[in-house]
């Protein structure tokens, strides 16, 4: 079977070129985006993560301030410090990168992000929204994979979606997106029985579980969408979740890792930068009567 590449990068330049386009109306309009990160890991995948952001950022016009905090902070100073970037009006969005030291409450941090800053989409209540249907500001993994799989054209509505792996970040809202779309949706995690039963019968499957290689060819129903999420260092490189080579032989769609989904998150990230920004001058409109409610 011959299979359809699903290309990341080139998706993502399509989606930056339309943030683009926003940006400069919210600028005229005198709206300006700054993306504030806020680091304490020291880890090196995430320092290529906040370098990523930082390049998409500079490339659709948003500012972008690193902030960098030493492994012992205490959880009291970074709770204060996300309060006053949270008051910032000069500050529109802010990201938590991960991990954190393990002395911190990372759940509590992220929750105290406030909700129209939360860019990433963590916060306890942009994660809520999506059950109502609202994915804006939803998790970017999640929104990324998601977009992805519609790029391929498949008709989502009544569709067999396999999602291996139940984050709250990740899987469950990719679980909860598709079914908004009236998908019908498979979770499957560390303690389904019988994985390859699940994932043959899915014309869509989405794979986010840190395992690399874990889904074969034969665990794969010919012509299905393959939504690879995993990033794995290896010693031969970074891999997926999936076992390309073999999966690409009977898959209809497949992304690639690198390449697939990692740059569609960013791009996300970015159009999460955006929404935040619109959501605080609606709230600004409507304070000072220049909207209504």
């Amino acid at each position: 079977m011959s299979y359809k590449l699903i290309d990341g990068r080139a998706l993502a330049r399509s989606v930056r070129a339309d943030i683009r386009k926003k940006v400069a109306v919210l600028h005229d309009l005198g709206w300006t985006q700054k993306l504030v990160s806020i680091d304490v890991s020291g880890n090196a995948a995430a320092e290529l993560y906040i370098r990523n952001q930082q390049r998409a950022c500079a490339d659709v016009g948003i500012a972008f301030e690193k902030r960098s905090y030493a492994s012992d902070v205490t959880q009291r100073e970074l709770l204060a410090a996300i309060q006053t970037l949270n008051v910032d009006p000069r500050v529109t969005g802010l990201i938590l990168q991960r991990p954190v030291p393990k002395h911190l409450n990372l759940r509590d941090l992220q929750n105290a992000i406030h909700p129209d800053k939360d860019v990433e989409g963590m916060h306890a209540s942009n994660i809520g929204n999506i059950v109502y249907g609202g994915s804006t500001l939803g998790p970017c993994t999640a929104r990324a994979s998601v977009a992805l799989l519609q790029s391929t054209g498949l008709v989502l509505r009544g569709l067999e979606a396999v999602v291996v792996g139940h984050s709250e970040i990740v899987g469950k809202p990719i679980a909860l997106q598709l079914m908004e779309e009236s998908a019908t949706v498979t979770i499957c995690h560390n303690e389904t029985r019988n994985l390859a039963t699940h994932t043959r019968r899915a014309e869509a499957l989405f794979v986010a579980v840190g395992q690399p290689g874990l889904i074969k060819g034969d665990m794969v129903k010919p012509g299905a969408a393959v939504i690879d999420i995993g990033i794995n260092q290896t010693a031969s490189g970074v891999v997926g979740d999936v076992d390309f080579t073999s999966v690409e032989a009977v898959a209809g769609w497949i992304t690639p890792v690198p390449g697939g989904v990692g740059p569609m998150t960013v791009a996300i990230l970015l159009t999460n930068t955006v929404e935040a920004v619109e959501r605080q001058r609606r709230a600004y409109e409507i304070a000072m009567g220049m909207a209504p409610l």
